[in-house]
């Protein structure tokens, strides 16, 4: 058995080993690492979390599994069209104004809803569509936020309530990766 901060690297006699990936490293241990690695990933975190598709968002902060507060929302963003020439670019600016006006209430329910916690968070854990936030990552006023961004990015469903109260069974597991011996 190995321990770093961020990873408990276990081997199997038959040469196997599984890797087991720390949530919210790094890992303090005094020795036993399975114990520290159990302990640390049942403490209790305060995070917030910022969920993203085009057209819907959800942001809430947890205190370990409690969520303590949350918006939800969503903003109406019509798929591509397939129909050619001047309706086909009118079509096109208008979708792209609606993709604006969603990603700008996603930015302002970030803020307003996680800014005012941001002392006391551990960290920030986002997730829906990687371009959404990466979008939302050049707001000036979530540079803070972004700077508390720790793994797993979570990929999930339309952000709803729903989605957003199960997030911490996503971002609180021990994620193992296991590799096979070699074959003999």
């Amino acid at each position: 058995m190995e321990a770093s901060p961020g990873l408990v690297t276990l081997s199997a006699p038959d040469g196997s080993v599984a890797e087991c990936h720390v949530p919210f490293p790094p890992l303090a241990h005094d020795g036993d690492a399975i114990a520290g690695l159990i302990a640390h990933a049942n403490s209790s975190k305060r995070v917030g979390v910022l969920l993203v598709r085009l057209g819907g968002y959800a942001a809430g902060v947890f205190d370990g599994d409690r969520l303590v507060t949350s918006k939800v929302g969503a903003r109406l963003v019509h798929g591509r069209s397939a129909a050619g020439g001047w309706s086909q670019h009118r079509f096109a600016r208008r979708r792209e104004k609606q993709s604006t006006e969603a990603l700008q209430a996603a930015a302002d329910v970030a803020a307003r809803v996680l800014l005012p916690h941001i002392d006391s968070l551990d960290a920030l854990i986002v997730g829906g569509d990687k371009r959404a936030i990466d979008e939302l990552r050049e707001d000036r006023r979530l540079t803070a936020l972004f700077a508390l961004e720790r793994e797993p990015f979570l990929t999930v469903p339309d952000p709803k309530l729903a989605v957003l109260t199960e997030t911490p069974s996503l971002f609180r597991a021990v994620r193992i990766r296991i590799t096979d011996a070699p074959p003999a």
